[in-house]
């Protein structure tokens, strides 16, 4: 048996890294504002303000089922699927943040249309929960609030609290409740479907023209 062509071998080679970037993870929603998932919460920043953000929810129904339980104590980014108590905790990256006084409120918003990824499009209707500043020299801001609907909401928090004079003092935090977080976006499952394609369609035409070049050897 003859050895594989180097041709071959590449096209094989780029079909397998088409399918590993097709199912790879990614999560950016603002190129101003970015929320990446991380190990230990999502990692929510901008240029002076990060942190790693997580949100826990307490059904609103008490006779959760036993096989839901796990439920109870899954972390959330942005997506959140169901309603009801919610508690939020951010961790402080960089110690600067930890010497500021940091203020929180937690807002219903109301989408006004466009793209859902800016803040702008994007209008506070009422305030769940408010924290007045404070130094968290622990590193850690927590927070609750009842989200009795599906919609959308927001995390504030704000350096120097009210006072803040600079949209750069203040970090955004999207939600979006009802929302399965495990559904991938349409598009994300086109380029899967497309990604699988090409690959297949890749190995075959390889290994097509590898049975012909046998042959006529």
């Amino acid at each position: 048996m003859k050895p594989f062509k180097p041709a071959l071998l590449c096209s094989l080679s780029l079909s397998i890294l088409l399918l590993m970037a097709c199912t790879s993870p990614g999560y950016n929603d603002n190129p101003s504002q970015q929320m990446t998932k991380a190990t230990v919460g999502c990692l929510v920043a901008t240029d002076f303000f990060a942190v790693y953000f997580s949100a826990y929810i307490q059904p609103a129904d008490d006779n959760t089922k036993v096989k839901d339980k796990k439920d109870l104590f899954r972390s959330y980014c942005k997506d959140i699927p169901m309603t009801g108590k919610a508690f939020f905790t951010a961790d402080l990256v960089g110690s600067e943040l930890r010497e500021t006084p940091i203020a929180v409120r937690i807002v219903e918003q109301e989408f006004t249309g466009g793209d859902e990824a800016k803040a702008e499009n994007f209008k506070d209707l009422r305030t769940l929960s408010e924290v007045p500043a404070k130094l968290y020299s622990k590193g850690v801001v927590e927070a609750q609030a009842l989200l009795e609907k599906n919609g959308y909401y927001a995390v504030y928090l704000i350096m120097g609290g009210e006072d803040a004079i600079s949209d750069e003092d203040k970090l955004r935090i999207p939600l979006h409740v009802g929302v399965d977080p495990d559904a991938k976006p349409l598009m994300t499952r086109i380029a899967i479907i497309v990604g699988i394609t090409l690959g297949f369609a890749l190995i075959g035409f390889a290994a097509f023209r590898f049975m012909r070049r046998s042959k006529n050897s």
